[in-house]
């Protein structure tokens, strides 16, 4: 029997793999194979098999067309329309569409095949099998019936409620957040099914809105005991024995710029200048002097990979006993640091530079705002204040002045992007939500942290010792000419050599657009048609800053990269680089560099959702209200706006009265079908605040 079907399948095959073969759905080719009603089943049967092997493929119409039978292996990220893509290292990701999600859940590891795909189009697939599944627990909002509960998933990627018995619901009641632990993921028929493992709290408990994206995502909040013990046993002040060794630089005028509420203090600067040259030390805590390498502490902080800061928390990568405490560069203690010593000329060229072990002492702890006003306000009072270090901030604004002319120069590409910055109230709720801009002084601190970035990674590199570097491939050439069509719209154009874009070009198109109504559109659209940053061992430059060579050297309390580089330069400074270690760091960097690119995407995306509640929340005290706003996306199923205050919502296409529309993507334009009325990307529009979805973190807004 099984031979029979063998051979029916190799008719269907050979039929499909025919020059001459136009794609057919099923009841045709069940005319043209003569397959009679009763044996149409086996054809399916045939057909399926084929499919899952690779073979044929299924195109959205339903017809069979030929497959293509390499299987590929990634993750699959769910979108909450239902569709998907296999998230490839290193690869264009692969659009899943609803019928072919094959039952995959949001971060399960995935095969898939890819289906024939007209010229030019993205790539197209279907899932096959679920080779691990990513989801294990789940965040979502209790509710009790009589003798059992359920779950409705926070996450709009995990489309179904999850069935809870009554023995499984740890106490829980209606309204209460909590975690699940998934026992079945169901079928078409049937539920998932789960046990409660954690209460979070009530739904409308102050926190409990943000804790619940945080366990969401899995992130790690506390700390072991075992590790607890090791950070009590770190020292609390430095010895003469900490000393020993090291460049004492605590008589340099030396100070930290940072925000008001920061704590953890990992960088400090000295300048002077003499006979037309600078000398700029940039000090980083030395974070590795208390972080042994594999202890309980430091496999934490590699799991964790970065901290992340959230609109009322931190989550630490380290204890805050060490990163506020000994590990933070605090005016007025000494305390140990890595010291990246420069001598730049009146060009911005680095001449001479140095990378030690430092013991420093800060002279004060300075805030942007302070220095801004210092530097361009000339604040008087301000000016009294800090009379002593006035000479230094005013050579600290000309060298800044001087690094980032020459880094524009070189093509270097600035998104000047207004961060969004959220107050809340004693209860959690958002009371204010506004850009928070860059100054001087913001400024002054970033181009002197990429000038040691781009130092030490050269530094490095020629040594040709392991290292992890920061890298950002050049954009994909399909995106780039897609964006290129996008902003002829706006009467602007995109140089694209023969073989690639080059920085200089993408940064002449944002020098045009600076203070036009269109900026931020046409900035943000740029920033989505490049490629992310990541960590990896090799070194493969950096698109975006137009740099050859570019690391994280500058916070170790914060991000575990630059904690690992900390470890091998100080190898290296001590001469203990031999073979043995050497291998050791090229074995275990590959990982490394991994974990810490996932556990980086992990936090932007917690930060993001945090953010896009908090403005969803915000924005349910503005409904009815008239607001305005720029087109800032369009799309077949609405038009996106974003207002000034940084919030965007959709004007859903159902909600765009007296007319149909029609979308053109080309041309990013929806025109109506009988009126002619037209919306373009960038178009300033009036819009109010229809209604507002916290759970989902959606604004929908009709047009005034």
């Amino acid at each position: 029997m099984d031979n029979i079907f063998e051979k029916r399948k190799k008719i269907v095959y050979d039929f499909i793999y025919d020059e001459f073969y136009v794609p057919m759905k099923l009841k045709e080719l069940a005319v043209i194979l003569q397959v009679s009603r009763e044996e149409r089943d086996q054809l399916r049967q045939a057909l399926e098999e084929l499919e899952n092997e690779g073979k044929v493929a299924i195109t959205g119409k339903g017809k069979y067309i030929k497959g293509q039978s390499d299987r590929l292996t990634g993750t699959y990220q769910a979108h909450e329309r239902g569709f998907g893509f296999v998230m490839i290292e290193g690869e264009e990701d692969i659009f899943i569409s609803e019928d072919n999600t094959g039952g995959a859940l949001a971060r399960d590891i995935v095969e898939a095949v890819l289906l024939q795909q007209q010229g030019g189009k993205r790539r197209e697939g279907r899932v096959v099998r679920i080779v691990e599944r990513g989801t294990v627990k789940l965040v979502g909002l209790f509710q009790k019936s009589k003798n059992y509960g359920f779950v409705l998933p926070d996450n709009q990627r995990f489309a179904k409620d999850i069935f809870v018995s009554d023995e499984d619901t740890k106490g829980a009641v209606t309204g209460h957040k909590v975690v699940v632990e998934l026992t079945s993921y169901g079928d078409e028929e049937r539920k998932p099914e789960g046990k409660v493992i954690e209460i979070i709290g009530h739904v409308n408990d102050p926190g409990v809105d943000i804790m619940s994206i945080v366990k969401d995502h899995d992130l790690p909040m506390e700390f072991s005991e075992k590790i607890m013990n090791q950070v009590e046993r770190v020292a609390k002040e430095v010895s003469e024995d900490d000393r020993a060794g090291r460049k004492d630089i605590r008589g340099w005028q030396t100070v930290t710029i940072d925000g008001e509420d920061a704590k953890d203090l990992d960088d400090a600067i000295t300048l002077t200048k003499k006979d037309g040259f600078f000398t700029l030390g940039v000090h980083i805590a030395d974070v590795t002097n208390y972080v042994q390498e594999n202890s309980a502490l430091d496999r934490e902080a590699l799991k964790r990979g970065t901290s992340v800061y959230l609109v009322d928390r931190v989550i630490p990568m380290l204890p805050h006993k060490l990163s506020n405490g000994i590990c933070s560069l605090n005016a007025g203690v000494d305390r140990l640091a890595l010291s990246c010593i420069m001598t730049i000329d009146e060009k911005g060229m680095v001449k001479d530079h140095h990378i030690v072990e430092s013991v420093i002492c800060v002279d004060a702890r300075m805030t942007y705002t302070s220095v801004n006003k210092i530097v361009t306000d000339h604040d008087e009072e301000e000016m009294v204040k800090y009379q002593q270090l006035v000479p230094m901030f005013e050579s600290m604004k000309e060298l800044s002045a001087i690094l980032r002319k020459k880094r524009h120069k070189r093509g270097s590409i600035d998104f000047d992007f207004p961060e969004t910055k959220i107050i809340l109230d004693d209860q959690g709720h958002p009371v204010d939500i506004k850009p928070y801009d860059r100054n001087a002084a913001t400024r002054i601190i970033e181009d002197f942290m990429l000038l040691a970035n781009e130092t030490v990674a050269e530094d490095y590199f020629w040594q040709e010792k392991p290292f992890v570097y920061r890298t950002h491939e050049t954009p994909d050439d399909e995106k780039m000419k897609k964006l290129a069509l996008l902003i002829n719209n706006f009467g602007y154009s995109l140089h694209i050599g023969q073989n690639e874009i080059r920085p200089k070009e993408v940064q002449k198109l944002l020098t045009k657009i600076e203070g036009t109504p269109e900026e931020a559109l046409i900035s943000r659209l740029a920033l989505r048609s490049m490629k992310q940053a990541r960590y990896t061992p090799e070194n493969t430059g950096h698109f975006g800053l137009a740099a050859p060579y570019y690391t994280h050297f500058t916070s170790p309390i914060r991000r575990y990269p630059d904690l690992q580089i900390h470890r091998i330069i100080k190898e290296v400074i001590r001469g203990r680089m031999g073979e043995p270690r050497t291998a050791h760091y090229t074995g275990i960097l590959p990982e490394v560099t991994k974990q810490a690119s996932v556990t980086e995407r992990r936090a932007e995306e917690v930060e993001r959702e945090v953010i896009k509640m908090k403005k969803a929340e915000y924005m349910e005290k503005h409904i009815g209200e008239v607001f305005t706003g720029v087109i800032s996306s369009i799309t077949k199923w609405g038009l996106y706006v974003e207002l000034s205050n940084t919030v965007e919502g959709l004007v859903h296409v159902t909600n765009m009265k007296d007319d149909h529309y029609d979308y053109y993507e080309e041309h990013c334009e929806m025109v109506g079908e009988h009126t002619s009325k037209a919306y373009k990307l960038g178009q300033t529009v009036e819009v109010v605040v229809l209604d507002v979805d916290r759970l989902r973190r959606t604004i929908d807004f009709v047009l005034a």
